[in-house]
């Protein structure tokens, strides 16, 4: 048995200053957004953005649409504040799941973090997801996804920052990412050593969709769960690339169905039409349809 899978292959960053943007929110088909109070708003109109956030997720309307607001960092003069307001929305059984902290570079970060929403009287299922967005914590993403394990940390989520990334190391932003292969592919392995899912950093030239669905597949074959968006003509390509083709399930459906069978009950390796299979593939299987269950579900 698996725990409940919620699917965020597609996550939408919107400017927490922009009310009719927050709106439009309501009705996008994606899986989840990030309300963003830290690069989208300009220091003097902070103030503003975070009140106006706090009635728009107080409002509600979100459907099953993940809601997840990134605050500034811990150390800012907004950090306090915004902590405060989203752990008195969740208090409060609004809509939010989660909060994203930027530039995490160590897990006590989130530890603290996690203390101070106790302390706030945020309830325990607002999670927290980490930004790895410099060369620090790539090195120490393995550290920081380990922190999952610690319920005081509330991890369950790492979110690639690749144009920070980009910005720190010098690296270009390639067709393919060879540059950043090996950061991408260490993330994810930091991340399902931890229990946890990853997304895969934003596409930033919104009008060439043919390159963005290139990236994305790309990154579905990697192993990211998802990927942060910057404009809904996004969506639907991210959705279709990181959802199991319709041939894949039956052929997992398939097989699941043969290993279930009573008279297998002691197989640990079978051979169906010529190929041998291991029960870890039908757990495989498994994974894969109660992710397109979940898919499903959400239509």
């Amino acid at each position: 048995m698996f725990a409940p899978i919620r699917p965020r292959r597609s996550v939408l960053y919107m400017p927490g200053s922009n009310a009719r943007a927050l709106e439009k929110a309501r009705s996008l088909p994606c899986d989840g957004i990030i309300i963003d109070l830290e690069d989208a708003v300009a220091p003097e109109a902070k103030a503003e953005a975070r009140g106006q956030v706090a009635a728009t997720l107080a409002q509600g309307g979100f459907g099953r649409r993940e809601v997840v607001v990134r605050v500034n960092g811990a150390g800012t003069p907004w950090f306090d504040a915004d902590l405060a307001a989203i752990a008195q929305i969740a208090a409060a059984g609004a809509g939010v799941h989660a909060v994203l902290i930027p530039k995490v570079v160590d897990p006590e970060t989130l530890r603290v973090v996690g203390r101070q929403l106790e302390a706030l009287g945020a309830p325990s299922s607002l999670r927290l997801w980490a930004m790895i967005e410099t060369p620090l914590a790539v090195l120490r993403a393995l550290d920081i996804a380990l922190a999952a394990r610690d319920p005081v940390a509330r991890l369950a989520v790492l979110v690639l920052g690749t144009n920070d990334l980009a910005k720190e190391t010098g690296a270009q932003i390639l067709p393919g990412r060879a540059p950043m292969a090996s950061w991408l592919s260490h993330c994810v392995l930091a991340a399902r050593a931890g229990g946890i899912e990853l997304l895969d950093g934003v596409w930033n030239d919104f009008g060439d969709l043919d390159g963005f669905t290139r990236e994305c597949v790309e990154a579905a074959q990697m192993g990211y769960d998802g990927k942060t968006l910057i404009h809904p003509s996004q969506i639907a390509p991210c959705n279709d690339a990181f959802s199991p083709p319709e041939a894949e399930i039956a052929v997992a459906r398939a097989l699941i169905a043969v290993f279930d069978r009573p008279e297998h009950a002691g197989r640990g390796v079978l051979q169906i039409d010529g190929r041998m299979y291991e029960r870890m593939h039908a757990d495989i299987a498994r994974k894969r349809v109660a992710l397109a269950d979940a898919i499903a579900a959400r239509s």
